[in-house]
């Protein structure tokens, strides 16, 4: 029987500790707050002054942050110093692996906008021939950068556990894949990789509109979800929290899915699935009703999540013309008839702003978190 686990930890506190934890409250600070000077951080941080003092100079000196002149101050006395993140001094190098046909990349700076793309064709590659199209998509992107890069961030489809092993992404053809340690070592940079879908949901909480406890649902040649709650995302004791691609929705069978059972939810709403049906629609009001139904199993798959964990919002990821309309009022409908009405009435259902480029601005968002410590 395994261990319990215990809510608070054992672990002794040491002073590094301490100063980790003060390092990430001043970046995320002025992440979030914009240039101030040492004495409105203290003030911001409750931190005292001479521990400001000397986290802005060793901050200075690995040149994470940068005086920015003085403030036009009416008081008397020495003007104050603004200190900021150098946000023009890094790029962010982020890699979508999530497409069935094409990788995408680009280099961001540290507030997620993009300043170089690039693609690279699959053309049907899989395994190590896979593994090679994203190292050289990787490289000629680094190679572009004119200032330092903070780190590499990926978002890949399949399960990815928390070290960047991708445990299984089955249309790559990807098993126990390492492939964080692959770039990093091929990149000689940081690097930092994670599901597909939770990456599109640090996006959406970094840069989008997201509240604290969200559900992303990313569509596109598969079908999956990343989990916010409180703020924190859900990786699930095997890594695979947000997997809702492979369950049954509904007793009425389906079509076969790729896994070998019937009526999966991504027989019914991944874009390929969805597009062939459609094509074959004679009239606006077949194609309508054929997107309906797609919204109604997605709602069905939703519904009990929604519930168990309380969910503000659910938030869709994928092609706009496929979703907005009635497969969005479907889903959320379905959603209000199954939960209810006095905790989940006012449940918002709404597409992501972020368009196509959500997973490479939530790689940034992760290396942000992950070498900074802010969101």
């Amino acid at each position: 029987m395994p261990p319990r686990a215990t809510l608070r930890t054992t672990a002794k506190s040491l002073p590094e500790h301490a100063r980790g934890h003060n390092r990430s409250l001043v970046l995320q600070t002025l992440y979030s707050d914009g240039a101030m000077s040492r004495a409105d951080l203290a003030r911001a941080t409750g931190l005292t002054r001479v521990t400001i003092s000397d986290l802005v100079a060793e901050l200075i000196g690995e040149a994470l942050i940068v005086e920015q002149g003085t403030r036009d101050e009416s008081r008397p006395g020495k003007p104050a110093t603004l200190v900021d993140i150098d946000r023009a001094g890094f790029r962010i190098l982020g890699l979508d692996l999530s497409a069935h046909d094409v990788f995408r990349g680009a280099l961001l700076d540290l507030d997620g906008r993009i300043h170089e793309r690039l693609t690279a064709p699959l053309a049907g590659a899989g395994g190590e021939a896979a593994v090679a199209v994203v190292v050289d998509l990787a490289r000629d992107l680094a190679a572009r950068a004119d200032v330092p890069i903070l780190g590499v961030g990926v978002g890949s489809p399949g399960v990815v556990d928390l070290a960047g092993i991708v445990l299984t992404a089955p249309n790559l053809g990807w098993h126990d894949l390492p492939l964080q340690e692959r770039l990093a070592d091929a990149l000689g940079l940081p690097a930092l990789v994670a599901n597909d879908a939770n990456v599109a949901a640090l996006a959406e909480h970094s840069f989008g509109d997201a509240l604290s406890d969200t559900m992303l649902v990313k569509i596109g040649n598969g079908v999956g979800a990343g989990l916010l709650v409180g703020g924190t995302l859900l990786s699930g004791a095997r890594f695979s929290a947000g997997e809702i691609g492979h369950v049954v929705v509904g007793t009425d069978g389906g079509e076969l899915c790729a896994c070998g059972k019937h009526g999966c939810l991504e027989t019914w709403i991944a874009v390929p699935r969805l597009e062939a049906r459609l094509a074959a629609a004679a009239t606006p009001a077949e194609r309508d009703d054929i997107l309906a139904r797609a919204g109604e199993r997605l709602g069905i798959a939703v519904a009990p999540i929604v519930g168990a964990l309380d969910l503000a919002e659910v938030v869709l990821s994928g092609p706009a013309p496929l979703l907005d309309g009635p497969l969005t009022r479907a889903a959320l409908d379905t959603l209000r008839a199954r939960t209810m009405a006095e905790f989940h009435g006012d449940l918002s259902l709404r597409g992501s702003a972020l368009g196509e480029d959500i997973v490479m601005r939530g790689a940034a968002a992760m290396v942000l978190s992950g070498r900074l410590g802010v969101s």
